[in-house]
């Protein structure tokens, strides 16, 4: 008997189209990770999507586990060479939430621009304000994407119709030019960015990517967007910019500071940029919420039925 535990809660679908191809499921919403280490191997399969961290010491107990499927992008909190040296597939889901990030990619741009949150906060604080609050527009500017993705391709393809021009590099890609973005170098892309939005993955090669250096190569002033990962991004270096208005504007779904589960942001004093980015009216934040619509939950588990499926079927072939 093949038995697959889900860590967090699933859409029905996915349970049900495994259940259809005679997987058992089984749920455990509340474990540890040390609660787990004395049945992890009794599974075939895992799907979580960040409430457990599965690093080598656990994954290595899991002697019966042919995959871990997560439920969206990141794979920060997975041990993923240990896993795969250890004949386990990886399987993420991407293609579940690209269109909601990029809906809310659009959405944190367009408040930016029109000062939407600020203006909102203002008037119910009995303030009419409109002189200051005068917004940008799209039309005319040039959006840079860096990472061109399943994320960074959508949104270049809901950009289309703002009448802007759209630009993309990315580092991992040969010949990913498109109807929806022009291939671009980096230079290329510093050099030409009005709005700049970022849809890159985490990885140690990737932390602090974006950094004071990055940040001061840009030739004009630019407004940021990151719906990728927060610590791709150093949040030090943005607040500085941001004082130079280099940066003119930042509307961030991911923070550094967000704790490894991404559900929650670390505990105690806020470290002084993520001070400043509270108070600042040029900033707008969202507790990592650009996946999180009720379309992608059960897209998500479509994606990864589809994978599950295709790989049962080549274990048992």
């Amino acid at each position: 008997m093949k038995k697959v535990l889900f860590l967090n809660k699933p859409h029905p679908l996915l349970p049900e189209r495994l259940e259809a191809i005679g997987i058992t499921c089984e749920e455990d919403l509340h474990s540890s990770e040390s609660e787990l280490e004395d049945r992890i191997g009794d599974y075939f399969g895992i799907v979580l999507r960040s409430r457990i961290s599965l690093g080598r010491d656990l994954i290595s107990r899991a002697k019966n586990l042919r995959f871990i499927a997560r439920e969206g992008v990141g794979l920060e909190h997975i041990d993923t060479d240990f896993a795969e040296s250890q004949g386990i597939a990886v399987l993420i889901s991407p293609e579940g939430s690209k269109d909601t990030v990029a809906e809310h990619t659009l959405g944190l741009l367009l408040s930016l621009l029109n000062n939407l949150s600020r203006a909102d906060r203002q008037l119910r604080e009995g303030q009419w304000i409109r002189e200051a609050n005068r917004g940008v527009e799209v039309k005319g500017k040039t959006v840079g994407l860096l990472g061109y993705g399943n994320m960074g391709a959508a949104v270049a393809k809901k950009l289309q119709g703002f009448d802007a021009r759209v630009i993309a590099y990315d580092k991992y890609k040969s010949n990913y030019g498109d109807a929806y973005a022009q291939a671009v170098s980096l230079e290329q892309l510093h050099d030409e960015t009005d709005l700049f939005s970022i849809h890159i993955p985490y990885s140690p090669a990737n932390h602090y990517f974006i950094d004071g250096a990055f940040l001061e190569r840009f030739r004009k002033p630019i407004y940021l967007i990151n719906t990728a990962r927060g610590m791709v991004l150093n949040t030090a270096d943005l607040v500085e910019q941001l004082r130079k208005s280099k940066v003119l504007g930042a509307a961030l779904d991911v923070i550094e500071y967000e704790e490894g589960s991404f559900d929650r942001i670390r505990p105690g004093d806020w470290p002084a940029p993520m001070k400043y980015l509270l108070e600042a009216d040029n900033v707008v934040l969202n507790p990592h919420i650009a996946g999180w619509s009720f379309e992608s939950k059960k897209a998500h588990a479509e994606v990864l039925a589809f994978k599950i499926e295709a790989l049962f079927s080549k274990l048992k072939s």
